[in-house]
């Protein structure tokens, strides 16, 4: 007969897990200011376990990762995606022509995509019929492959302004817009529309505070929201526990938005230096998305590719995105990286850290504000956004060292979400 402490040792000896060690040439955590040499992350059930100095030898039935070769971060996160389309010329008569499913099915590809760049975060802003919170349950269950969202269910707005999705309609087509479709006039349907992206499903919300780019209306920096309805969406947002991401060009829209207490500011084009120090003041986090400025002033060159509604303000705006970024990282504003990646290709979101580091700041800030400062502004630094034991295993590689040649991060080749692996080296 078997003692019982020993027949207890047998039984956890037997259904212990296997570890997975990953060897890594260089680790570049997303909190320390240096990258570390030569360091083994041990991941088991899903998150990180220890990390080790040197390669740390398996135990039998452990499996080993060798990215010697390769420097490992944290899992990137961008704070600012719509993972349902994808801009093209011609583009805008897909609203017309296509239906939900179209929309859902087109999104699978997107959403692998990105995964498959290293993103394994998304703040997902915006997406054709509210699909946004299907494709992260779908995610979640894993039946597509993507990144983990954290999705609005459609973006907030006033009539006529930014997210009025009846923007370029004959009057005779237009439908009904009110805050059950994200259009509010009045502090008493701003806070209807919050309940109502809350009774969707939503974990974050997204208001237009000014006009934009590739909206059919004319402006795309005027203020479209009063201060009291921006009060009214942001108190009702935080007391259902949702943080508000703000799409703003002009500087009076981001004033009033950031004095509400708004979380983050999306795009800021025309951000003054009164605005950032307001921002710091609120601790006002700033996503820039310089990836989407450039996109849409290149493609504005072809006269043909935009609405004649659009296109003066691509070419006016677009360029703009890159110089207030410097500006805003040398007045000491806190920034979240985040591309808005359906205007730009989806997977080709790491362009972003090569236009700022261009712009002043330096390549680890600019993978911390992708790791840890995301990580930060979603309100899930105790789970994710760097590497630490009793994280999540969210883990990506690159060959090079992104710190000599921030391009290096266009090349992830390793990505490894919640401790299964995606993609490896060829």
């Amino acid at each position: 007969m078997i003692h019982r402490s020993l027949a207890l040792f047998l039984i956890i000896t037997l259904t212990a897990q296997a570890d997975t060690l990953i060897h890594a040439g260089r680790l570049i955590d997303g909190d320390n200011d240096d990258a570390m040499e030569a360091m083994t992350v041990v991941i088991a059930d899903g998150k990180i376990k220890t990390i080790e100095e040197g390669y740390s030898d398996p135990g039998p039935d452990d499996e080993v990762i060798d990215l010697t070769t390769h420097t490992v971060m944290p899992g990137l996160m961008d704070m600012h995606t719509h993972m349902t389309f994808e801009q093209y010329k011609g583009g805008y008569i897909d609203r017309f022509t296509l239906n939900p499913g179209d929309y859902a099915y087109g999104s699978i590809k997107y959403a692998e995509r990105t995964l498959m760049a290293g993103f394994t975060t998304v703040r997902e802003l915006g997406s054709a019929y509210q699909l946004d919170t299907a494709m992260r349950d779908a995610i979640a269950r894993g039946d597509i492959i993507g990144p983990r969202i954290f999705a609005c269910s459609g973006g907030i707005g006033t009539t006529g302004g930014h997210a009025d999705g009846s923007n370029g309609w004959a009057r005779h087509f237009r439908p009904d817009m009110d805050p059950s479709k994200g259009v509010i006039n009045g502090p008493d349907e701003a806070r209807q529309a919050v309940r109502q992206r809350y009774q969707d499903g939503a974990d974050v919300i997204k208001i237009t505070a000014t006009g934009g780019v590739l909206s059919l209306a004319k402006s795309g920096q005027n203020p479209q929201f009063t201060e009291e309805e921006l009060k009214a969406i942001v108190d009702t947002a935080h007391d259902y526990g949702m943080k508000v991401a703000v799409h703003a060009h002009g500087e009076e829209g981001m004033r009033r938005a950031v004095e509400a207490g708004v979380d983050s500011i999306e795009h800021g084009t025309y951000m003054s230096k009164d605005v950032m120090r307001l921002m710091k003041k609120h601790g006002t986090y700033y996503v820039p998305t310089i990836l989407a400025g450039v996109t849409v002033a290149e493609r504005a060159q072809d006269a043909g590719y935009y609405p004649a509604i659009v296109r003066p303000k691509a070419l006016a705006i677009g360029p703009l995105i890159q110089g207030t970024f410097g500006r805003a990282y040398k007045e000491g504003v806190k920034i979240a990286f985040g591309t808005d990646s359906g205007v730009s290709q989806h997977g080709d979101n790491a362009r972003e850290f090569a236009l700022m580091v261009e712009a002043g700041m330096p390549p680890m800030e600019a993978i911390q504000s992708a790791t840890r400062t995301t990580a930060e502004l979603l309100g899930v630094e105790d789970t994710l956004g760097t590497l630490t034991p009793g994280k999540i295993a969210d883990i990506v590689a690159t060959p090079g060292n992104p710190l000599d040649d921030i391009t290096t991060m266009e090349k992830i080749n390793f990505v490894m979400k919640e401790g299964k692996v995606y993609r490896t080296p060829e």
